[in-house]
Parts: structure tokens; C-alpha cells; sequence
């Protein structure tokens, strides 16, 4: 890995236009200035965006694209012929011809997860990708995977997303051994589907890089009991909108208490500090992005909605696993697992013969 991170931007993904993303990447670079970036956008949309930041202009890099995904379009339809052209399409490509260290997008969700599985390939022995996502705890912060890309994972995707997942936690946490839970309905090892089951009994015994924790319950994600929380994409992606709706909810009962009376304003203005710490470990801006994990490549979506300071939190979030080599830090724990599988097949087939 160079000095300098390349970062490939959909500049025309998401709900807000081309200037959230110029806006954004302007913060990250005052934060990161080790990262260089390449735009891929209508030059006349964006060109004139970049004139009015001449420090991210200077290290900048604009490539015109004619077509842009659109949120509502079908992931069949952004694969279909001329959709190679798009701006997200090329921002992907930029990571497969190497480019580009990581690509960042706040376009359509399945039609980014199903270029960049189309245009990077999964990694070997990796059957579906997961999305991961950092979820803010009492400790500091989780990663929660997966969160929307595998509905219904069997065990072997669980253990995939647990490796996955620890190798994650070690590139951004700097943590050696990871801890690792598989969320279920109870602690109890006798609860739970067969695949989860399953999935906990090959962790316990495997060899990896990761402390296995055992089966985490819901409140589990906000106090930050393990490291890595592991589940398939249904349950993870209703857990994490559930999360963000209940940050929201918390926050506007907040706001309507310290409106309430004379006395409550005055209070407010007392614990001003406090509340303002509290808003921003609340604010979803701040663990804004979703890395694609189990491709050959580095892929984060962004918030579709978010602003300049959650799209600067998503290239904030891939400049650190570009640097920290997450893609190799992934094959090099497959391959770990992999070779102990093998050896548990052999040691089993040797048995079987006695």
C-alpha cells in the first residue's frame, strides 16, 4: 500500500446530488490528507463544484460519465448494457484495474452490491458478501455484519461472516483477538436455529484469530459486549433500522421535554454540555457507511441521505481500511480456515479407516 490513499467517488449517488459528495470528500481531505480522489460524475455537474474547492480540486482527478444509476432502478437493470458506463460502474472498476485503493457510493444499494460483485468477484471460499456496519456502543463501537446483503445465511456463510467480520474489527479496532458473537434468541446453547447452532459449535473449536464470545442477545449491541456481532441480513438490517428509528425517537423526546416548561430551558441550559455530548454519540452521521466484505476490493455505501459530514464519516471509514489492508488481512484468515478445515477432513477420513 502507497502513502497515499485513492479514493473513487460515485459523484452521482444518492438523494442530495453531486455537492454532498464534493462537500464531503473537501471535509475528509482537511481530515485525511494523505488521500487523493477520483470523481466519476457529469463534468458539468461536478466540475463546476470542484472549482469552488480549489485544495480538493488539487488533488483531485474528474472522469465524465454520461449514464447514473438511479436509487429506484432494479440491480438487473443497472447491469444491463450501458450501465458499465455509469459513474458507479466506473467508480467499482477503479478498484479492480487498481486505480483506486476503496470505492465509496451513496447510490442504489443492490445495484452496488450487484456491480461490485459482478465487476470484483467474491474472494475464494466466500459464497455471498455481507455489509458491514459500525454500531456505536457504551464501550465505543461494534461491527454488526450482516446487515441487508444475505437473508436467511446458512452456517457456513455465519462462520464466513465471523471471519470476515474478526478481520475487520482487527484492521480498525487494532485489536489482535477480536471478540465474536453470534446473535441469537438466548445465551443458551440450546436455543437458536440449527444454522446458528451450528455455526457457534465451528467457532468454539476453530483455530482463527478471535475470541468466541457465544450467542449475544439484542441489548447486546448497545453494550458492546463482544467486538463483532454476526447474524444473517434480515434479522441484521431490521435490528439496524430499528437502532437508528429509535435514536431518532429518543432525541425528539429530548428536544419536546426541554421545550416543555420555563424551568426545563433553564435546565437545558445548565446540562448543555452533557446534551451535546450525548447528541453526538447518538448522531448516525458519525458511523455513517457500510463496507461491502468478501470481495476482491474495498466497497462502502454510503447513507443515501446523508450530508457532507456523514459522506465524509463513509471516506473516513475506507481511507482506514484501505491502510490498513483489510482485503488481506480477510484472505489471509480464509486461508487459515480453510487449510483447518482441510486438516479436521483428513483427521476425520484417517479415523474413519482405523
Amino acid at each position: 500500500m502507497t502513502e497515499t490513499v485513492t479514493i473513487s467517488l460515485d459523484a452521482m449517488g444518492g438523494d442530495n446530488g453531486a455537492e454532498i459528495v464534493i462537500d464531503g470528500a473537501a471535509l475528509a481531505l482537511e481530515r485525511q490528507p494523505d488521500s487523493r480522489f477520483i470523481f466519476y460524475g457529469d463534468e458539468a455537474i461536478v466540475a463546476p463544484l470542484l472549482d469552488q474547492n480549489p485544495k480538493l480540486k488539487a488533488v483531485s482527478t474528474l472522469e465524465h460519465t454520461d449514464v447514473a444509476v438511479k436509487m429506484d432502478d432494479k440491480p438487473s437493470q443497472a447491469l444491463r448494457a450501458g450501465r458499465w458506463k455509469s459513474s458507479m460502474w466506473r467508480s467499482i472498476q477503479a478498484v479492480r484495474d487498481n486505480e483506486a485503493d476503496v470505492c465509496i457510493s451513496a447510490g442504489n444499494t443492490g445495484a452496488l452490491m450487484a456491480m461490485s460483485k459482478f465487476c470484483l468477484r467474491t474472494m475464494v471460499g466466500i459464497e455471498r458478501p455481507a455489509i458491514a456496519a459500525l454500531w456505536p456502543t457504551v464501550r465505543g463501537q461494534s461491527i454488526v455484519l450482516d446487515v441487508g446483503a444475505t437473508i436467511g445465511a446458512d452456517t457456513k456463510q455465519l462462520v464466513d461472516f465471523a471471519v470476515m467480520g474478526e478481520a475487520m474489527a482487527r484492521a480498525l479496532f487494532g485489536v489482535e483477538r477480536p471478540t465474536v458473537g453470534l446473535l441469537n434468541i438466548g445465551v443458551e446453547e440450546v436455543k437458536g436455529i440449527e444454522e446458528v447452532k451450528d455455526a457457534g459449535q465451528i467457532l468454539r473449536e476453530s483455530d482463527l484469530p478471535i475470541r468466541y464470545h457465544g450467542f449475544v442477545e439484542g441489548d447486546d449491541l448497545g453494550k458492546g459486549t463482544v467486538d463483532v456481532v454476526v447474524t444473517e441480513g434480515f434479522a441484521g438490517n431490521i435490528a439496524l433500522k430499528t437502532a437508528e428509528g429509535t435514536a431518532r425517537q429518543i432525541a425528539e423526546y429530548l428536544r419536546m421535554a426541554m421545550q416543555r416548561t420555563f424551568f426545563a430551558k433553564i435546565g437545558y441550559l445548565f446540562a448543555r454540555d452533557a446534551f451535546q455530548t450525548l447528541r453526538e454519540k447518538m448522531d448516525p452521521r458519525k458511523v455513517n457507511g457500510g463496507v461491502f466484505l468478501g470481495l476482491n476490493g474495498i466497497v462502502i455505501k454510503s447513507h443515501g441521505s446523508t450530508d457532507a459530514e456523514g459522506f465524509a464519516s463513509a471516506i473516513a471509514l475506507g481511507h482506514k481500511m484501505a491502510k490498513n489492508r483489510l482485503v488481506a488481512k480477510i484472505a489471509d484468515d480464509l486461508s487459515q480456515y480453510a487449510h483447518a478445515v482441510a486438516l479436521d477432513s483428513v483427521g476425520e477420513a484417517k479415523a474413519g479407516a482405523a
